[in-house]
Parts: structure tokens; C-alpha cells; sequence
């Protein structure tokens, strides 16, 4: 079975961020994920892994103003020196961590604008040079229209068609399981097709993105096809534990290889 990242932004919100580490490790995990370490020191992130001796898989460049509500900047085409600048506050974030995997988030624009179209497709272009020469491969995720409207990218085919367009060796698919099965159902053949251009793999119960051993994924048949295929990335675990996120964990007891 895949190795697995527990996502901090959703999992163990039980502790404040810098000890969610720690009991991380403490349930079993070997890596880890989140959304967005910047309310903290970069120092203080990477000493926290430290401590606990896990992996960062991944995080996300800076999304703009989250709490106003949006949703990234790439898309929008009066952004792109804040993207610009988003990305050098990320790095030494990375460095911090030794994470070689960065998500750039598009926001919320009509995917039919042409002007949208062309700042996304040259703030990834540019932000996966400027990752390139920092070592790190740069992922993008298509993120459903329930959870997120308005977002720009919500379509797999699109990504995947801009990610070959584009030919950039540190380019990459996120690929999220609740995503996919939401906006398009079909996920192993996604997989099949997609795999030589995935670069992470996001797992949840669907519909209600709780623990992945409810709903209806069959997640032990997707989990043993990603081996099938060869994947020897993380997964991560992007849901909310619908209690207490220990007690939810027997799924990961049962599948884990950490």
C-alpha cells in the first residue's frame, strides 16, 4: 500500500499546528502535509518536523487574502507580480522542511476568459521555472465546484492538457481522489491514464470528505491500484476526521506501509 501524509490543516486539530507534528508520528505517520505553514516562522515549521522525524510531502504557495475569500491568484490576470512574490515567500519555506513538492492554486475566475486562461497558463509556466531551480516540482489540482465555486481550475482533462502543452519536466497533476470522483467519477481510469503526470495523490470519503473507509470510494481497490501502477508517491490524507481524528484512524492501521 502507499505511503501516507496526514494533512495538519484537516487532521489533529485537536493540538495547535506546531504539535500536530508530534502526534502525527505518534499515530503511525511517517509524513505529512498541510495547506498553508506561513502563520508561522519557516524555522519553526521545519524544527517541528524535525522533532517528530517525519517528511513533508507538501504544501501550498500562498493563496492571497484566504480569509476575504480567495481562492489562489494565478488565474487572475491583474496578479501575477503577487504570485511572483508568493513563490519567494514559499521557498524557504521549502528549504526549511526539505519539501520538493509545491501546490499553486489558480482562484476563482471564468475558466471560459480568455484573459484568465492566458495568466494561469503563464504564472505556471513561471513559477515551475522559478521551482525548478530551487529543486522543486510544482502540482496542480482541479478542486470541485460543491466545495469550491468559481474556482478556475475544476476540470482534469484541462490540467492534464496544459501540464503536456507546457512539457515542463518539474510539472505536475495533484491528483485528489474526492476531487476527481466528484467533478468526474471514473478514478481508476484517471489514474491509468494520468499516472505518467501525477505528482501527488489526495485521498477522502466522498461525498462527505470524511474518513476514506466510508462513502463511496473503495479505496482498497484504488489504493492497491496505485501500486498496481507503480506510484511511489505520498498520499495524502486531505479529510476531516468525522471525530476525534485518532479514533478515526483504523482505516490508515489496516493500509499503512510507513
Amino acid at each position: 500500500m502507499p505511503r501516507f501524509a496526514a494533512n495538519l490543516s484537516m487532521m489533529f486539530t485537536e493540538w495547535p499546528f506546531l504539535d500536530r507534528f508530534a502526534a502525527a508520528a505518534d499515530a503511525g505517520f511517517a509524513a505529512v502535509e498541510y495547506l498553508f505553514p506561513y502563520d508561522h516562522p519557516a524555522e519553526e515549521v521545519g524544527a517541528a518536523l524535525s522533532r517528530a522525524g517525519l517528511t513533508q510531502a507538501l504544501f501550498n504557495l500562498p493563496p492571497g487574502d484566504w480569509a476575504a475569500g480567495e481562492r489562489g491568484m494565478a488565474a487572475l490576470a491583474d496578479r501575477a507580480a503577487e504570485v511572483a512574490q508568493a513563490v519567494e515567500t514559499a521557498i524557504p519555506y521549502a528549504a526549511a522542511t526539505k519539501c520538493h513538492t509545491l501546490h499553486l492554486m489558480a482562484g476563482n475566475a471564468d475558466r471560459a476568459d480568455p484573459r484568465a486562461q492566458a495568466a494561469f497558463r503563464l504564472a505556471v509556466a513561471k513559477t515551475a521555472e522559478r521551482l525548478a531551480r530551487a529543486d522543486i516540482t510544482l502540482v496542480l489540482e482541479p478542486i470541485n465546484k460543491r466545495d469550491m465555486p468559481g474556482y478556475f481550475l475544476n476540470d482534469f482533462d484541462y490540467a492534464a492538457e496544459l501540464i503536456g502543452a507546457l512539457g515542463l519536466p518539474n510539472l505536475k497533476l495533484q491528483f485528489d481522489i474526492y476531487h476527481r470522483q466528484i467533478l468526474h467519477g471514473d478514478v481508476v481510469m484517471g489514474l491509468r491514464q494520468m499516472m505518467p503526470i501525477i505528482g501527488h495523490v489526495q485521498i477522502a470519503g466522498v461525498p462527505d470528505r470524511h474518513e476514506p473507509d466510508e462513502g463511496e470510494v473503495a479505496y482498497g481497490f484504488v489504493l492497491g491500484e496505485l501500486d498496481r501502477l507503480g506510484y511511489d508517491g505520498f498520499v495524502g490524507c486531505e479529510y476531516r476526521p468525522a471525530g476525534k481524528t485518532v479514533d478515526g484512524l483504523g482505516w490508515f492501521k489496516r493500509y499503512a506501509r510507513n
